[in-house]
């Protein structure tokens, strides 16, 4: 009899399960410790209860660990000088999103050059979330594959879904079964509805295919994700500024959603120029200066150094700590950034206390 199924797959390769894994690369306690504290911090800052600014910063996608080590070290010591008026996570990024074809992240392809060693890039990504956490750096990281959660998720204190991912179901069913706080970005033509739609979505009760621990496929039922919340990045225009921003957040409410935003100063609005990152920052801030208290963070796309280069599959031959995927600002133009914010939102702050104070005696 003629076969009818799996006409065009070439091999089937079997892959480590869940556990295995977390055996194999087991998480300390300091790391848990971070990732728990991690978690709840974001969440209060979703909540209100934290005034502080979430800022999800570091590379586009992660292709060199010892580079992104040495990022992890330097972010973790700035993290501590703004810790009153931020919160600093660090952007860890292993799966991307392509158009057509081109590199997919160090979990599909851990040694550049298109082996797609995937047990390896698994056990690559665990052991860098483990030693970042183990500085006491929250971490974040674009949630693509809806088979990686189960190898990864318990190492990450805050997710994205992605604008090409977005509108997917099946991406809806995973957020709303993951443990940390998730963003969803607007689509890439700029519309908000879908967005916000996935928001609900993963805010209920789903069931869905999936794996467990072990690794066995399964009937996958969550309780929903109380902590879903959207992402501008941008579309056929900016969506940024205090127009689109004051939009979003009547449709949110509109929608009895909480008004919460996150501001992505890279792609789409900053017109992918990795040197315009620092304009949208700057007026984000401005808007929070200005009482906007519906903008809770920001992401940026930073590395070591700036710009971006091409994947030659080879470390020895490429520059250390350059991004091979979206173009990034470096580390000076991040600090600068950071360290000027923290000293303007300290500002407001002190100023606030003294009216406080003064109206007290009043």
């Amino acid at each position: 009899m003629e076969k009818t199924y799996d006409l065009h797959v070439d091999t089937f390769d079997p892959l480590i399960s869940p556990s295995q894994l977390k055996d194999m690369v087991p998480i300390s306690e300091l790391s848990h410790r971070t990732i728990i504290d991690g978690r709840r911090a974001i969440a209060d800052i979703l909540d209100g209860k934290d005034p502080r600014l979430l800022v999800i910063t570091g590379p586009c996608s992660i292709h060199d660990e010892a580079a992104a080590l040495d990022y992890a070290q330097r972010l973790q010591a700035l993290s501590e000088t703004v810790a009153d008026t931020m919160l600093l996570v660090m952007r860890v990024y292993f799966e991307k999103p392509r158009t057509n074809v081109g590199w997919k992240g160090l979990i599909n392809d851990p040694w550049l050059n298109g082996s797609y060693d995937i047990n390896t890039g698994l056990q690559k990504a665990r052991r860098l979330l483990v030693k970042i956490t183990e500085m006491g750096l929250p971490t974040a990281t674009e949630m693509l594959d809806p088979i990686v959660p189960q190898y990864i998720a318990g190492l990450v204190c805050w997710a994205a879904i992605g604008a090409r991912t977005t509108e997917s179901q099946t991406h809806r069913e995973m957020a709303s079964g993951l443990s940390m706080p998730v963003g969803f970005k607007n689509c890439t033509d700029g519309g908000l509805a879908t967005a916000i739609n996935a928001m609900i979505a993963a805010g209920s009760p789903q069931s869905f295919l999936g794996i467990d621990p072990n690794g066995q496929t399964s009937i996958v039922k969550t309780t929903g994700n109380p902590h879903a919340h959207i992402v501008l990045r941008g579309g056929s225009r900016p969506n940024y500024d205090t127009v689109s921003t004051n939009e979003a957040s009547a449709l949110l409410d509109g929608k009895g959603l909480s008004r919460t935003i996150m501001v992505d100063c890279s792609h789409d609005n900053s017109r992918k120029k990795y040197s315009l990152q620092g304009t949208v920052w700057q007026d984000v801030i401005n808007q929070r200066l200005d009482g906007n208290d519906s903008i809770i963070g920001m992401m940026l796309e930073s590395n070591l150094k700036a710009g971006s280069q091409k994947n030659t599959g080879d470390l020895q031959t490429m520059q250390y700590g350059v991004s091979i995927t979206d173009a990034c600002i470096d580390w000076e133009t991040t600090e600068k950034l950071v360290i000027s914010a923290h000293e303007q939102l300290a500002g407001m702050h002190n100023q606030e206390e003294m009216n406080a104070r003064r109206d007290k005696v009043g």
